[in-house]
């Protein structure tokens, strides 16, 4: 269930999967989100990427005990996914749920989602695919609304992007709601 991609490769979809619906969860830590996706939406083809190893293995026996046999975890970057990894027009709906902050000034270069990948994400989603993100960091969360406004001849907002699922949760989400804490969630449509 685990594939190993390496930074040459590309990723090849199970056989039928061009028919289905097809679902990202990038950056799925230890998968609770990604799971639930799986199992609430059998029908559909579900991935999910982290770079650490141990994660994976987490969302994997996660999956098996639910039954998600159309869960497909791999070991890869983000970046490299949305920028030549993935097929071209092969995402329904693409989800990047708090994303590490890098919440210090110095750090804030090492944010992924910057207009560089936000160029990038709909290369792979299908035309008319939702871009899913959320924060717990307002901060990050204003830079997105601004990036986003900058590039609304790529992005439109929609706010039912995630009707379908809005009571699912993260454990980064569970986490930040029991300090009281709001996390943030936008979805754009690919023009």
């Amino acid at each position: 269930m685990i594939d190993l991609i390496n930074t040459w490769q590309t990723l090849q979809f199970p056989e039928g999967s061009q028919e289905r619906r097809v679902e990202f969860d990038m950056g799925c830590g230890k998968g609770r989100f990604t799971v639930e996706l799986a199992r609430r939406y059998p029908e559909s083809v579900v991935f999910c990427n982290d770079i650490i190893s141990e994660r994976l293995r987490i969302v994997e026996r996660r999956a098996l005990r639910a039954g998600a046999t159309n869960l497909h975890a791999m070991r890869a970057t983000s970046l490299a996914l949305v920028s030549y990894q993935l097929p071209p027009n092969s995402l329904d709906r693409l989800h990047l749920l708090c994303p590490d902050p890098w919440p210090k000034k110095g750090h804030t270069a090492r944010r992924l989602v910057c207009t560089d990948f936000l160029c990038r994400v709909p290369r792979v989603l299908k035309k008319g695919g939702i871009f899913h993100l959320s924060t717990d960091h307002t901060p990050y969360y204003e830079d997105w609304l601004r990036m986003f406004a900058q590039l609304d001849s790529i992005y439109e907002p929609v706010s039912d992007g995630i009707a379908d699922m809005a009571d699912v949760k993260t454990d980064f989400e569970l986490k930040w709601n029991a300090l009281g804490q709001e996390v943030h969630h936008i979805c754009y449509r690919v023009k």
